[in-house]
């Protein structure tokens, strides 16, 4: 048995890669669905439907709990894989199951709040004293699940979304350093001259980014402040374990790698965010 690591390609390995280190003696079983990366331009239906058949894979292979780390699938497809499918698989496979995303744990961090509280409205209106931007994916931009979630909770916080169309398929062709700055630096200042100033806060809302936060850190302010997705993510799952001892989740320390794509080494980007070289077996 183990933790399953789902993504649409090699952006969820900045989750991955946390995981491990938070839980060093569970096993882990990686999955990058490259066949069919990006998700962020793909139809809804399409996402929810790569989605579960990346989940069914993961299951297959001994995964108990399946760990949406694509911000993309976990606005799209996560509450409908929940609601309808789940109970489904639960009863054929004679087994707990359950996959988590990775939206919940970051509006969180970024509120300061649990996901359980919603803000008592009072009637007067507040005017925002931050500003939250979110640089992600087009999809994940139109379903708004930030702004909405996250005003659920703060009425202080203002939250403006920067879909980053092809930049995670820079990240995920190993682009250049130089090529990925450019990019960075123009979804950076169109936020800004968007909303008049920089954020006061950026979540970086899609996991393929995580592999070039430095490069987002050095395009805002000094100031702000960059919300991490793999250690809210970390440190979501490590209560949501506390709170359920019913999933088998393997304690041999292993560590499986399996791609849709073309299996073998990945991109020297990768390998350098990773610490090492590092290798997908096929799907």
């Amino acid at each position: 048995m183990a933790i399953g690591v789902f993504d649409s390609g090699v952006g969820g390995l900045t989750v991955h890669r946390e995981l491990t280190r938070r839980f060093p003696e569970r096993n882990f079983i990686y999955l990058a669905d490259q066949a069919h990366a990006p998700y962020g331009g793909l139809a809804g239906e399409r996402i929810v439907e790569l989605t579960r058949v990346g989940c069914e894979r993961l299951f297959e292979a001994g995964a108990s709990v399946v760990v949406l780390a694509c911000n993309t699938a976990s606005a799209i497809a996560l509450r409908r894989l929940q609601q309808t499918w789940i109970p489904e698989v639960r009863e054929r496979l004679g087994r707990p199951v359950n996959v988590l995303g990775i939206i919940v744990p970051t509006i969180e961090a970024a509120t300061g709040l649990p996901w359980t509280y919603e803000a008592d409205r009072k009637g007067d209106k507040i005017e925002a004293i931050d500003v939250t931007g979110v640089f992600c994916t087009a999809a994940t931009a139109m379903s708004r699940v930030y702004e909405i979630e996250i005003d659920k909770r703060r009425e202080d916080l203002a939250v403006f979304s920067e879909p980053c169309p092809g930049l995670a398929g820079l990240i995920e062709l190993g682009a250049s350093p130089e090529e990925l700055k450019v990019v960075v630096d123009e979804h950076v200042d169109a936020l800004r001259r968007r909303i008049g100033r920089h954020p006061d806060t950026a979540i970086l809302g899609c996991t393929h980014y995580e592999i070039v936060a430095d490069l987002f850190a050095a395009a805002l302010p000094s100031g702000a402040k960059v919300i991490h997705q793999p250690t809210a993510v970390a440190d979501a799952l490590e209560r949501y374990f506390q709170r359920h001892g019913e999933y088998e989740l393997g304690a041999a320390g292993r560590r499986d790698f399996l791609t849709t794509g073309k299996a073998g080494p990945q991109t020297d980007l990768v390998s350098q965010f990773w610490g090492a070289p590092l290798v997908f077996d096929p799907a």
